[in-house]
Parts: structure tokens; sequence; C-alpha cells
């Protein structure tokens, strides 16, 4: 076990928590100023080299408070991808203190294409891109996006010519936008298609194990502490059987979101990708039903953070192309092998 990279997490973690206790009336800025994203970049350029486990561990914090906002567009799609992938002069130039930076995965009908149907295409000014991504979180905010298309991932201002956002509904309050390209000015950044994808599965799969630990944590407390016939709801066994199998579904997808970043951050041949976005799909949307149940009246207050859980795991469930894109996926790798 490396205990050094093992403390880093660590200290990085309680950074995060230590800002979210502050209540910082705007945490992407406070986290730039406490070098949480420049933390990522290469010794080179001015950072500490540290690389997607540490970027994980911000992630899950932050998704554990129910408060992600755009950080895992601009950690988990942006400068991970950026600094794993991209030509450092790139990187340099790309990712600026308090920048906001997204990546386009969706295109309709299909989660991260494999062979996108977005065009980039040269003329003699350079790389021009035209096509349709959708569910786009943070593009009008952003400073750049990361756009796989048929010739390899471009990076795209937002706000060039040739680029239309329209804003689209989601369960959370995160903003997302269906993004048309029509000539649209992009600059290459890498062919590795499927580096990028397994960077921003690892980033999501972070957030959802941190989703699931937090909402654990908020309903366990509620049933410790909220009493029915003068008895802690924790003590009735049919609650007892429910919370114990959503806590279940919490650490089997801690292990696989755990998994899936050592991965990336070691290039390793193993890719548990597939299984990851499968339990994301298909139990982590279950497992919040079930919390909010376990709830009861509570649980669907607005004003009661249980809401930020379900609404924030719903959108991560659509984003990764559902329980039966992701279930044929992993028999397809199955039969394979």
């Amino acid at each position: 076990m490396d205990f050094a990279r093992e403390e880093t997490q660590t200290t990085v973690a309680e950074m995060v928590t230590a800002l979210l206790a502050r209540g910082e009336p705007d945490l992407h800025d406070a986290m730039a100023d406490a070098g949480l994203f420049s933390m990522l970049l290469p010794e080179s350029l001015g950072g500490d080299g540290l690389g997607v486990l540490d970027a994980a561990a911000v992630l899950t914090e932050l998704a554990a408070a129910a408060a992600v906002g755009p950080e895992l567009a601009t950690i988990g799609f942006g400068i991970v991808p950026l600094v794993t992938l991209a030509d450092p002069s790139l990187v340099e130039r790309t990712v600026t203190p308090g920048c906001i930076l997204t990546a386009a995965l969706m295109e309709p009908g299909s989660a991260f294409p494999t062979r996108p149907s977005t065009k980039a295409e040269h003329d003699g000014d350079g790389l021009r891109i035209t096509g349709t991504k959708i569910a786009v979180p943070y593009a009008e905010h952003a400073s750049r996006m990361l756009v796989p298309t048929s010739s390899g991932v471009v990076l795209v201002d937002p706000a060039a010519d040739g680029v239309q956002l329209t804003r689209t509904p989601a369960s959370g309050d995160d903003p997302e936008y269906a993004v048309e390209f029509d000539g649209a000015a992009g600059e290459f950044v890498t062919n590795d298609l499927a580096g990028l994808h397994r960077c921003a599965l690892a980033a999501i799969g972070a957030v959802a194990d941190g989703l699931a630990a937090g909402a654990v944590d908020l309903t366990a407390r509620h049933l410790a502490h909220r009493r029915q016939f003068g008895k802690p709801l924790a003590t009735f066994q049919a609650v007892a059987g429910e919370i114990a199998d959503v806590y279940v579904t919490a650490r089997t997808l801690h292990v696989a979101a755990t998994s899936v970043a050592w991965q990336a951050s070691t290039n390793s041949p193993g890719d548990d990708s597939d299984v990851l976005a499968y339990w994301i799909a298909n139990e982590l949307p279950t497992a919040m039903q079930m919390c909010h149940h376990l709830h009861g009246g509570v649980g669907v207050d607005a004003t009661y953070p249980m809401h930020r859980y379900f609404s924030a795991a719903q959108d991560l469930a659509r984003l990764v192309g559902g329980a039966s894109y992701r279930l044929d996926l992993v028999g397809a790798a199955c039969s394979s092998n």
C-alpha cells in the first residue's frame, strides 16, 4: 500500500471538508484559492503533480455534501483529461486560475460514443467542428470544452462563432446544454478518446461514491433520531434491513469507483468502467429512492437536503447512458473475454 499517496488523499479531502464547513459563498473560487485545482497540474506548470486519485478524493467529499457544482465538469471532464492527455503548453493556456471547464460526452441517442458523429475537418484556417452534443454541463459558464469528434478530441470555446447553446432540463440545479456546432473553430487535443472517457467515468464514479455515502449517512442519522411508537425507527427490523441494503450498494459503489480511479491513474490494462457505470445507472437511483422512502414525508421537503442527492444521482444515471445501455456493454465485454 502506498501510505504517502493515501495520506495525500486524506489531506485533500480534509481541505475540501474545511471549505464546506466554512460555508464559502463562492465555493469554486474558494477551491481555486486553496490550490485544489492547481494541485493537479504538473510541477513544471507550478502544480503539485497530483493525479486522478486525488481529484477523486475532492469530488467524493463534495458529493458527500451534495455540493459538487461545476467541479465534476471542471476537474473530471477538464483538468484531469487535459493534464493526462494534452501537450503541456495547451494545458498551461487552458487551465487558468478559477476557470470552469467541461466536456461534451453525449450525442443524441449515444452516451460516450466510441465513434462520434460530430465531425472535425481541416480548412485553410484550422479545424472546423460540425455536429450536436447534448447534456453538456456548465457549457455556458465554461471557458473551454473538450469535444470528442470523428478525428479525435478537440478544444472549443463555447462563446465562439458557430457554437449555439440551448439550456435543457435536468433533475438537479446544475445547468446542462445542448450544443450545436456549425463550423466552429477547434484546437486538436488528442486521438485518445478512450482516455478521455476513462478519466470522465472515474470522476463520475467518485461523485456517485460520495452521493451514496452522503445519502446513507443522512438517512442513518434520521432513522436514529426519528421515533415511532416511542422507539427510534432504526430499531424496527424492516427499516434496518432496508438501510442495510442501501449501505451494501454504497460500499459496492465505493469499491467500483476506487478501482476505476486507480486504473485510470496507473493506465492499467484492466477497465471496470462499464461495471461502475451500470451500478451508477441501475443501483444508485434505486438506493436513493429507498432513502427517500425511509425519510417518509421529510424526504420530499425542498428545504431538506435529500432531494439534492436524489436529483444528482438521476442526472449521473442519465449521463452514463442508462442501465440497459451499460448492461449491454458489460455483456459484450464478457463475451469477448
